[in-house]
């Protein structure tokens, strides 16, 4: 009996161990980092045996790809998984909408807003009937993938479809009234207080949740997410597509200077790389290719400018349109595209204007160079014979017949003969 009580005693001194909730944060553009960071997530939390996944969510939206392979990791995750749209001044666009549809449980912070889920198609490259069908297909696929899932978990589908095919954005307050959302809290101990004692319908069954006390573990970002997470910016895939393109010109400018050609070749990758990450328009970036166009053929012909304007409007609008702000809320800013066209212009206006001085300037190499220089007659000059300008013999003909020794001035040249003329009139 002793013995009985001793491991009885031990065994109640052994720590509990205490709940826990993965805490992740999705604040940016939805896309294949967004996936990979959800995918660590479930998998800390599912390795952890946490309590729940809570995803604070402030996105203006993304990749409709992406967004699907995100809902079914979340709809056949082992824990639940709750989206909490926060802090204020937070939404959950686009994207956002999906991924909160297919949470298991659904939550805002008070100042926040969701909606305007329309799809966005990558401009109309196929003509504009095929274009019209095309974004017909896809916005009945994206408005019945809303309903399906608002219909999963007993919420509003008719809002739903709403958000997808006319863009309709609400408040957290307008989205719990509407049934969108499950409830409405404003920080994380509130969050975890009302999800205490809450049973979610897991793939695997009912699942009770034990958040009152539990404790929140982050998930923690390695470098190359964050990398990624960085190139991922509408704003830096901007800059290295600019990057791209500079480095590139002056390498055509100046043939053998290596070091700004392989800068902007790797630019030129990295921008290739960061726009695939993000929901571009073919618009805005067949603006951006002919805008480069331009200054190509800016270095072949001799428009005096008009190709290089031409570069730079093309650039600056194209720039503007390369995403698609009002529906994604993607988009680079201001503060960056006026710089970039009026430094890309001052760019190529000391170009232009180099190469212009240069033409007007006068040859100082080769046969022409020697045009308005002086020397003297080898032999006489009667009119034909020799002369010698900077140290070398040419072969000459002058105006009058000059004596041996007589100083010259070239004139012209023509098939390696000079014209010349007396330095200084003969005196009668």
């Amino acid at each position: 009996m002793t013995y009985f009580f001793c491991i009885l005693f031990v065994l109640c001194s052994l720590p509990v161990s205490a709940a826990t909730v993965q805490w992740m944060k999705l604040d940016g553009a939805v896309g294949p980092v967004a996936d990979e960071l959800l995918q660590q997530s479930l998998e800390d939390a599912e390795q952890s045996g946490a309590e729940a996944l809570v995803i604070e969510l402030d996105t203006p939206g993304g990749l409709l790809k992406t967004t699907r392979i995100m809902c079914k990791r979340i709809m056949s995750a082992k824990v639940p998984v709750v989206m909490y749209v926060s802090p204020s001044g937070a939404r959950a666009g686009s994207a956002g909408v999906f991924l909160t549809l297919a949470s298991h449980v659904a939550v805002m912070a008070p100042g926040t807003n969701i909606g305007a889920a329309h799809p966005v198609g990558l401009g109309g490259m196929g003509g504009a009937d095929s274009s019209h069908v095309m974004e017909d297909k896809v916005t009945n696929d994206a408005a019945a993938f809303a309903r399906s899932l608002a219909d999963k978990y007993g919420r509003n589908a008719e809002w739903a479809e709403r958000a997808v095919r006319e863009s309709e954005s609400v408040t957290e307050k307008e989205a719990l009234g509407l049934n969108a959302i499950d409830f409405v809290v404003s920080s994380r101990d509130s969050l975890l207080i009302l999800l205490h004692g809450r049973v979610v319908q897991l793939e695997s069954g009912p699942d009770t949740l034990n958040t009152e006390s539990a404790s929140i573990v982050e998930t923690e970002i390695g470098w190359r997410l964050r990398v990624l997470d960085t190139l991922s910016d509408p704003n830096i895939a901007y800059i290295f597509l600019l990057l791209g393109i500079y480095g590139l010109f002056f390498e055509l400018y100046n043939p053998g200077a290596i070091i700004p050609g392989v800068v902007g070749a790797v630019s030129i990758l990295l921008a290739v790389f960061s726009l695939q990450l993000l929901p571009i328009s073919w618009t805005g970036l067949l603006l951006i290719l002919l805008g480069v166009i331009l200054f190509l053929l800016e270095i072949k012909v001799a428009s005096y400018g008009v190709l290089s304007i031409g570069g730079v409007i093309s650039m600056a609008l194209g720039s503007l349109m390369l995403f698609e702000p009002f529906q994604t809320g993607i988009q680079v800013g201001l503060e960056l595209v006026i710089p970039a066209a009026i430094i890309t212009a001052l760019f190529f206006l000391f170009v232009i204007g180099a190469g212009l001085r240069a033409q007007k300037r006068k040859v100082v190499t080769g046969a022409e160079g020697l045009v308005g220089e002086t020397g003297t007659a080898f032999s006489a000059l009667e009119p034909n014979g020799k002369v010698l300008v900077h140290g070398e013999l040419w072969n000459a003909v002058a105006s009058a017949t000059l004596p041996k020794g007589a100083e010259v001035k070239v004139v012209a040249v023509s098939n390696m003969l000079l014209r010349v003329e007396p330095l200084t009139k003969p005196q009668h």
